[in-house]
């Protein structure tokens, strides 16, 4: 039931976020529950969590709102006997969330996805303004100064036809028009009435460059356009197979070790290329990977040094010498700059692919560590139903977001290992999982007002012995006097 809410909550998100690119389009019920359908099964990995912790939360609080839990322990069984059960579905639940993570996920990501591209691509339904150009039928621009509230009747109609590209050559005017579409809205029919057709064609053998104008009255007429550009056009799946949401474990293996070595080849062929910049120096730093130690070493080469002195002998101006060197500077740091784009480009897609890899596994190992803060959790608070749960719930899933959202951006950008970007929501959760379950072990009251009122009012007596307390307490007592 907590996983049905979740979806609905995060469909409800996605319809929110797209809702200007998915309506207005008459497209059919039928598509629209597809793609719901479809990112239903996207939602899944990062609903599961919550869905888990939530029910656990609601499961144990009630069990320990109505004293089943202190039941159970009176028995002689302890908590951690109680939540074996659930303990056992929670490792079930997190293989099979290995599982669609890893098979079904990507197949639901590769269909979800590109129809929503294909739903975004595909043109409005046909709405002409009044007193507005209307430019989204292909190869026309129609202007109308009324449009009466059947939608179809349409008074003082202006068409300029561009489907030859040449220009405003054709111009229709009508007093009048009923608009309509045939053949399962295929073709819009614009049946005008008393009205002008005109049509120029330029005279293109004449040096003066003469047009010709032809002008046609009419009583009715009609102009017939195609609607193909308002039909959704399927785009092939494979532009989108490629992208790392749409790959499983395997695949993703592949795509890093393919990754890796791209990089380490563009960034080997940097320092080989680089030799043509180079009118001495590069030979000695293409031997060594530490750049600049080789060329430290050849500073004193008396060989060097005299090839450089005839030159600067042959030479009639001595700054040739200068405006060659900032030419070559200029163009190894162009060479570089671009370099360093590309290597980061492929840096961060193999940083993206990693991630990827691990979230297969993350992701699923994150519905156990929730159990493993809901159970507990539920036996301290003894409280079930929708209200505090739910709260705590909230919390506990929104730390779960920021931190994996924000590992992932640190691992993307290299200022963490990707390892620990993809893990570290996960083993911080894990702490607090086994943090409450020692509580609940030992029957904390973690979350009783009453506990921490003790608390302040021990601190409070302890602190009025001291030194600093009773100092305190002394100019306290003289400023009441005093008032």
């Amino acid at each position: 039931m907590t996983l049905a809410v979740v979806i609905f909550i995060f469909l409800m998100r996605l319809i929110i976020a797209y809702f200007a690119d998915l309506f207005g389009k008459d497209l059919g019920v039928e598509l629209y529950l597809k793609l719901f359908f479809y990112f239903s099964l996207i939602t899944i990995p990062i609903a599961l969590p919550l869905a888990m912790l939530l029910s656990t939360l609601m499961t144990y609080g009630n069990l320990g709102e109505y004293f089943e839990l202190t039941a159970m322990k009176s028995a002689g069984i302890s908590i951690t006997r109680a939540m074996l059960p659930m303990f056992v579905v929670a490792i079930f639940i997190s293989i099979f969330a290995f599982w669609f993570n890893n098979v079904a996920l990507p197949w639901a990501n590769l269909k979800g996805y590109s129809l929503l591209y294909d739903i975004k691509t595909t043109k409005t339904t046909l709405n002409i303004k009044e007193g507005i150009f209307y430019t989204d039928l292909p190869g026309y621009s129609i202007k109308v100064s009324k449009k009466y509230p059947d939608n179809k009747t349409l008074k003082s109609i202006v068409i300029f036809d561009h489907t030859k590209n040449n220009g405003d050559m054709h111009v229709t005017m009508a007093d009048s028009a009923q608009m309509y579409s045939i053949m399962n809205k295929q073709y819009l029919i614009f049946e005008l009435f008393n009205g002008n057709d005109y049509t120029e064609d330029a005279d293109k053998t004449g040096a003066a460059d003469a047009t010709d104008m032809s002008t046609h009255s009419f009583r009715k007429s009609k102009v017939i356009m195609s609607l193909s550009a308002f039909d959704m056009h399927k785009t092939e799946e494979d532009q989108f197979k490629h992208h790392q949401m749409m790959r499983g474990i395997s695949d993703l293996t592949n795509d890093s070790d393919s990754l890796k070595k791209a990089y380490k080849s563009l960034r080997q062929g940097f320092y080989i290329n680089s030799s043509s910049y180079y009118t001495y120096e590069m030979k000695y730093l293409a031997k060594d990977s530490k750049i600049g130690s080789n060329l430290k070493a050849q500073k004193s080469n008396i060989k060097l040094d005299t090839t450089v002195n005839k030159r600067l002998k042959r030479l009639t101006f001595p700054t040739q010498n200068v405006d060659f060197a900032l030419g070559q500077a200029n163009n190894i740091y162009t060479y570089n700059e671009s370099n360093q784009n590309s290597l980061l480009a492929k840096e961060e897609d193999s940083h993206r692919t990693d991630l990827e890899w691990h979230h297969k596994f993350t992701n699923a190992i994150a519905v156990f560590v929730m159990f493993l803060i809901g159970a507990p959790l539920g036996g301290i608070i003894k409280k079930g139903g929708f209200g505090l749960p739910v709260v705590i719930a909230i919390v506990f899933f929104i730390m779960m977001y920021i931190m994996t959202q924000q590992g992932d951006k640190a691992a993307k950008e290299s200022r963490l290992a990707v390892q620990v970007g993809a893990w570290i929501s996960n083993v911080v959760l894990f702490l607090f999982g086994l943090y409450f379950l020692k509580k609940a072990k030992n029957d904390s009251r973690l979350f009783e007002a009453d506990v921490y009122a003790v608390y302040f009012t021990r601190f409070k007596e302890k602190f009025s012995k001291t030194s600093l307390g009773v100092w305190i307490s002394n100019k306290l007592n003289a400023k009441l006097a005093n008032t």
